[in-house]
């Protein structure tokens, strides 16, 4: 019995790690998803919360204004959430003949000024972005040029992360790379399930209303727009740059992602049902599993330890597992070889997974008001 347990617990945790993104990449490969792109300049609508101090605003609208793309099919939309007084007088000098500055006093969270300005978008295509990560130049031609096909409801661009200094980096961009290329393979097969919330697109007429509260707007959205019908893509060639944050900045953001993960549940505990969304099964794949891969390599330890009692080959899965475990925690002290950073990396991602349902247990109401991350794939 207890090797049929530890057997189930690697066998899912291999499927979460390797098997669905190979079965990802051999669906890309051999049932490929229709791949029409064309050259399209439809009205744009560029919409960006911000919340805190509204001077990297300026840099950030500059960089939107300076996009190749027609001037007069592009405007920005700007909220500003929890910002008044001498704050929301210097935002609203920002406003111009193509900017819009929305100021909001109380902090209301990204979803509900996401909601609000929405409401004021008439333009075809609505831009979502964030406002640490700089766009590059050509990003929304490329992103457009995926969207143009009619049945594909939005678009997420690209997040190049460049080398930061911080202890771990390496681990958390060699996982980084492993998502994009999930990701990849996700969109050339069918559809993402989530966008890159610092550069994405949507079509308005597929949009839904977006409710006030959420933590993930950028996985929320697109699943909204799935379940309409419509596909979710992704253009790698479509570029914005942030910098590649130490271990314990990316802990931060992880736990959020994956509290808002929990928090998608919450409100909807029928996505669990994998037929119930389009998407369904790919959420288990890329999302579900990941919250419960912690309790599973828990699991897997306690019935390995048992199983070493009884000596023999069954002692080889526990002691196999301590010397995974104590190579991460070498790779957390000396940071500085890969494989290390690697096991490393690994099991603070799990760790995060583990405490996630905690941190939305916690404030259910709040949660969408923690401080923000730099950044977010979903």
């Amino acid at each position: 019995m207890l090797i049929i347990l530890l057997a189930s617990c690697a066998a899912l945790l291999a499927f979460t790690y390797a098997g669905y993104p190979l079965l990802m990449a051999l669906r890309a490969h051999f049932a490929p998803a229709p791949a029409v792109q064309a050259d399209w300049l439809p009205p744009v609508t560029a919409v960006l919360v911000a919340q805190g101090p509204p001077q990297p605003l300026a840099a950030k609208i500059a960089n939107l204004l300076a996009l190749d793309y027609p001037p007069d099919r592009l405007r920005v939309l700007v909220a500003c959430d929890g910002c008044d007084g001498a704050d929301a007088a210097l935002a609203l000098d920002l406003a111009g003949p193509r900017v819009a500055v929305r100021c909001f006093a109380a902090r209301r969270g990204k979803s509900a000024c996401l909601g609000d300005l929405l409401r004021e978008v008439d333009d075809e295509v609505v831009l979502f972005c964030d406002l640490r990560q700089r766009i590059a130049a050509d990003a929304l031609r490329r992103l457009l040029r995926r969207l143009a096909a009619p049945d594909v409801g939005a678009v997420s661009g690209e997040l190049v992360l460049e080398r930061g200094t911080g202890a771990g980096a390496g681990g958390v961009d060699a996982y980084w790379r492993y998502e994009k290329w999930i990701r990849r393979n996700e969109s050339a097969s069918g559809s993402v399930p989530g966008v890159t919330g610092a550069l994405y697109v949507a079509r308005r007429a597929w949009l839904p209303t977006v409710p006030a509260g959420l933590i993930l707007d950028d996985v929320w959205i697109p699943l909204q727009i799935a379940a309409r019908g419509a596909r979710i893509g992704f253009a790698d060639d479509a570029l914005a740059w942030d910098t590649l944050a130490g271990a314990d900045h990316e802990d931060r953001r992880k736990r959020r992602t994956l509290a808002g993960n929990v928090q998608l549940l919450a409100l909807d505990p029928g996505l669990l049902l994998p037929w119930r969304h389009p998407l369904g099964w790919r959420l288990w794949g890329h999302k579900w599993l990941r919250l419960a891969a912690p309790w599973l390599l828990l699991l897997a330890f306690v019935v390995s330890a048992a199983l070493a009692t009884q000596g023999g080959l069954r002692a080889w899965p526990f002691a196999a597992q301590c010397t995974f475990y104590a190579a991460a925690a070498l790779g957390a002290l000396r940071p500085h070889g890969r494989l290390l950073r690697l096991a490393t990396t690994f099991v603070r991602l799990n760790l995060c997974a583990a405490r996630a349902p905690f941190d939305f247990a916690r404030d259910p109401q709040r949660a969408h008001l923690w401080p923000a991350a730099s950044r977010r794939p979903s």
